[in-house]
C-alpha cells in the first residue's frame, strides 16, 4: 500500500476454530503496521476466541445497523474480510456509500472447488493449501507477508485451571483431553464409538464440550474408568488451560483442535463427513515437529457429504465414523 493504513478492520463473524484460524493474519498484520489501531469485527458469543488477543486493540460485536454506524465513524484505511458472506457483503456496501471509502481485501472461500468436493468427491479440484494460507494469500498482495509461526490463542490469567485443585490426584501433563463435542452430529463419532477409543487409548481424560455434552459425558465416565467430565462446566479460555496442561488432545474437527493446535500440543483428530483437504486440519509453525498429529480417516464413497455437516448420515449407515480403527492408538 502507498501510505501505511492507521485504522485496520478485520471480520470474522464466526465460528470458534475459524476466528483462531485467523491469528496469523491478525499477528501479521499488526507486526506489518505496529502504530495502527486494529479493529477486529465478530459476534459476542465467540469472545473467548479472541478476547486476550494482544494484537487486537478494539472489539467490536455484530448488532446490525448499530454496528454499521459505527464503523462509518471509524473512517477506516484497510477492511480485511476474512468471511466473506452476505453479511460482510451488507458491511462492504454500506461503507461504500460513505465519503471515506476504506480499501477492502477478501479471502476465497473456494465455494465452487468444495461444491464439486462434495457432490462429485473430487478432491483434487481443492487448492493443496490450508486456510491459513488462504486468509494469508490477499494480505500478502498489499505487503504483508507471512512469518509461518502458527497459530496464536492466549489464556488470561484469571481463567488458568489449577488441575491438581479442580482435580485431585491429577497432574499437568499425566493426562489427555478429549474434545467430544461438534457443532453437527456428522462429526462426532457416535457414544459406542467413543467408549471403543477411550477404552483403546486407556488413559486418564478430561473430557471437554458444552453444556450439550455433559450427560454424554456422565455415560462415558459409566463405560470408561479414569474419565473426567468438564462438558459445560468451563469457559472456553478455562477449556483452553485444560488442554495446554494435557500431555495430548483428541478432537473431531471442532474449534477446539484448533486452538489445540495453537498451543503446540499433540493432536489426535478424528473426521467423519468433513476432509482434512477443506484446508482446516491442525496448522502448526512450518519448523515446529515436535509433535504427533494423527489425523484418522475412514475412505468411503460417501465422503465428503457436506462441507460443515448434519444432524445425522444423510445415508443411514454413518461408516465415516463407525467404521474407524483405534488399534495401536496410546
Amino acid at each position: 500500500m502507498a501510505k501505511s493504513p492507521s485504522n485496520i478492520l478485520v471480520i470474522r463473524f464466526s465460528s470458534i476454530g475459524d476466528i483462531v484460524l485467523t491469528s496469523p493474519a491478525l499477528r501479521c498484520i499488526k507486526r506489518k503496521y505496529p502504530h495502527s489501531t486494529l479493529h477486529f469485527l465478530s459476534k459476542k458469543k465467540f469472545v473467548h476466541a479472541f478476547a486476550a488477543n494482544p494484537f487486537i486493540d478494539k472489539e467490536i460485536y455484530w448488532e446490525g445497523k448499530k454496528t454499521l454506524k459505527h464503523l462509518a465513524r471509524q473512517k477506516f484505511d484497510l477492511v480485511v474480510d476474512l468471511h466473506n458472506n452476505l453479511r460482510t457483503r451488507r458491511v462492504w456496501f454500506y461503507l461504500l456509500k460513505q465519503r471515506h471509502r476504506p480499501k477492502w481485501v477478501r479471502f476465497n472461500k473456494i465455494n465452487l472447488a468444495k461444491w464439486f468436493a462434495v457432490r462429485f468427491k473430487l478432491k483434487r479440484v481443492l487448492p493443496k493449501k490450508h486456510i491459513v494460507h488462504r486468509y494469508m494469500k490477499p494480505l500478502e498482495k498489499i505487503g504483508i507477508p507471512f512469518d509461518d509461526k502458527g497459530l496464536d490463542y492466549f489464556i488470561e490469567q484469571r481463567f488458568r485451571i489449577d488441575i491438581p485443585k479442580h482435580y485431585p490426584g491429577l497432574e499437568a501433563k499425566k493426562y489427555y483431553a478429549y474434545a467430544i463435542g461438534g457443532q453437527h452430529e456428522t462429526k462426532k463419532l457416535p457414544f459406542h464409538r467413543q467408549v471403543d477409543l477411550l477404552t483403546q487409548l486407556n488413559q486418564t481424560t478430561i473430557l471437554l464440550g458444552g453444556k450439550e455434552d455433559y450427560n454424554d459425558a456422565e455415560e462415558l465416565m459409566k463405560a470408561v474408568p479414569n474419565c473426567h467430565n468438564a462438558c459445560g462446566r468451563y469457559n472456553l479460555q478455562e477449556s483452553a488451560s485444560i488442554i495446554e496442561q494435557s500431555r495430548k488432545v483428541i478432537t473431531h474437527d471442532t474449534g477446539l483442535m484448533h486452538i489445540a493446535a495453537a498451543l503446540l500440543k499433540p493432536i489426535i483428530s478424528i473426521w467423519g463427513n468433513t476432509i482434512p483437504e477443506f484446508g482446516m486440519y491442525p496448522f502448526y509453525p512450518v519448523n515446529f515437529h515436535d509433535y504427533e498429529n494423527r489425523q484418522l480417516e475412514v475412505d468411503v464413497y460417501c465422503r465428503p457429504c457436506s462441507k460443515i455437516g448434519f444432524k445425522k448420515c444423510p445415508y443411514g449407515h454413518f461408516k465415516c465414523m463407525n467404521k474407524h480403527d483405534f488399534t495401536g492408538l496410546s
